[in-house]
């Protein structure tokens, strides 16, 4: 089976069978982005021993399941393990044979434990028995490659990355593995043979985000809209109720997450901790601290710093196109069908807030036709707080190198123009950004729209122009 994308994935992975020493992988990442299609089809599912974790079991149920696998790659042992020390030290048991399946060219032992998290319930002493089996025996064993991997992205980097004890700097490679970019969305759909267009492409993201798993759900025999209906609004809909079971999945308890995400909707740019702190349902104090840090660390949301009442302060905003997707139209039944709304006011209204957040995606293709590659910068949207007239600005990238860009961000079915109002309303923006803020850097006015811009007497004032086109271009 073809792997789409992930070429830098696939070098770690290529790098890690030629190290000839013992490699202990982690794979992390939101779910349903192909962690586990990507390590399962890079290695032609050759394991040694492959298992997963089950959400929602006990702990005698994972350790069942565990026994069930080793006995399915060739352990003889019939006995159920009591714990996860009795569990990993048959895994060693299984792994010690000398007719162990290996991978045929590398000739390695590779081991896969999938959805990690899952197996770590309470009071099982799970990570204390993954430490004694990797600190004992497997890192000493140089044929091994170890490759671990959880969706509670959250879980994985706090207790492997970060692990202050036995697992401390244990993990030899990390993959944080990332929604695809647009460009990988093309030739994703490509393989899977859906005829579609480079702005149906984009409206298929601004929906799914870069998730292959809801790309793959797409029927080449039917439209976009009529596969957003299908898969979306349509009661036995794969994607129906994705919204609930993605937090139920990744957090223990996910109220709290859910009504983060459902006040940060509310405001384009986002909020800060104090700001959210003040809702009654979600409240002060750890909770809320660790509440932030897992949404941010499984990507749903980012931190950033921005400009707020004339200083500089940090933000929190949503960054998962399906999560505002679903927030906006299937948690209330706004709509019934996406065919019918489709070329309404909501519809084109949806469509210019949802393709500001496809440009915050793509910083990279953005910074690349800029010609920035390299350099630092932060990114933000900005809404004027004192001046008469306002302003509000899309995107701000702030520069290390004494530039900002001040981005607008245009979506539309045919070129952009800038008529003689708007070119005073950009104007403005400038003058009110640089007075409000104060800063002393130079200002870039930069146009991003979905079919390029229509130059005239009036698009003078635009330095950097960036198209759809430029999202796409591979990094």
């Amino acid at each position: 089976m073809k792997i789409v994308g992930r070429k830098y994935e696939q070098q770690i992975l290529e790098n890690c069978l030629a190290s000839g020493r013992p490699e202990f992988i982690a794979v992390y990442g939101r779910r349903r982005v192909g962690k586990t299609y990507l390590i399962r089809e890079y290695f032609n599912k050759n394991f040694a021993f492959y298992t997963t974790g089950v959400a929602g079991s006990n702990m005698k149920r994972q350790l069942k399941i565990f026994h069930e696998n080793l006995l399915e790659y060739g352990l003889t042992t019939k006995k159920v393990p009591e714990d996860w020390f009795e569990a990993f030290g048959m895994l060693r048991k299984l792994l010690e044979q000398p007719n162990i399946r290996r991978d045929p060219a590398s000739n390695r032992i590779v081991v896969f434990l999938d959805e990690l998290p899952w197996m770590d319930t309470p009071r099982a002493e799970f990570k204390s028995a993954l430490d004694y089996f990797w600190n004992s025996w497997a890192s000493s064993n140089e044929d091994l490659v170890f490759i671990v991997c959880g969706s509670a992205t959250s879980w994985m980097i706090e207790n492997l990355m970060k692990d202050t004890g036995g697992l401390h700097n244990r993990v030899t490679r990390q993959i944080h593995l990332m929604p695809f970019t647009l460009s990988e969305c093309e030739e994703l759909y490509a393989f899977n043979g859906l005829a579609l267009t480079r702005q149906q492409i984009m409206e298929s993201y601004m929906v799914f985000g870069g998730i292959p798993y809801y790309m793959n759900c797409m029927d080449r025999r039917l439209s976009l809209a009529q596969n957003i209906d299908a898969i979306c609004f349509r009661e036995t809909g794969q994607l129906r109720y994705e919204f609930q079971q993605v937090f139920a999945s990744l957090f223990r308890h996910s109220e709290k997450h859910i009504n983060i995400i459902c006040a940060l909707t509310k405001t384009k740019g986002g909020m800060t901790r104090v700001e959210l702190a003040k809702i009654r349902s979600i409240g002060d104090g750890q909770a809320l601290t660790k509440a932030l840090e897992e949404l941010e660390q499984c990507g749903f949301i980012r931190k950033y710093l921005g400009y707020a009442y004339g200083k500089q302060t940090f933000r929190f905003q949503v960054t998962d196109p399906f999560t505002l997707f679903s927030l906006r139209f299937l948690q209330d039944h706004q709509i019934q069908s996406w065919r019918s709304h489709v070329g309404s006011p909501g519809y084109y209204t949806w469509c210019g807030n949802a393709f500001e957040l496809v440009c915050l995606l793509h910083i990279p293709q953005i910074k690349a036709k800029l010609g920035i590659q390299g350099v630092e910068t932060t990114e933000y949207s900005w809404r004027s707080e004192k001046s008469d007239p306002g302003a509000q600005i899309d995107l701000v990238i702030d520069r290390k190198d004494e530039v900002i860009n001040i981005c607008e961000i245009k979506f539309g079915n045919e070129g952009y123009r800038i008529d003689a109002e708007y070119e005073k309303q950009l104007i403005n923006k400038l003058d009110v950004f640089r007075k409000e803020t104060k800063v002393k850097k130079a200002l870039h006015l930069t146009m991003i729209t979905a079919n390029g811009l229509i130059h005239n007497a009036h698009s003078g004032c635009v330095i950097n122009e960036i198209s759809d086109n430029d999202l796409f271009e591979s990094r």
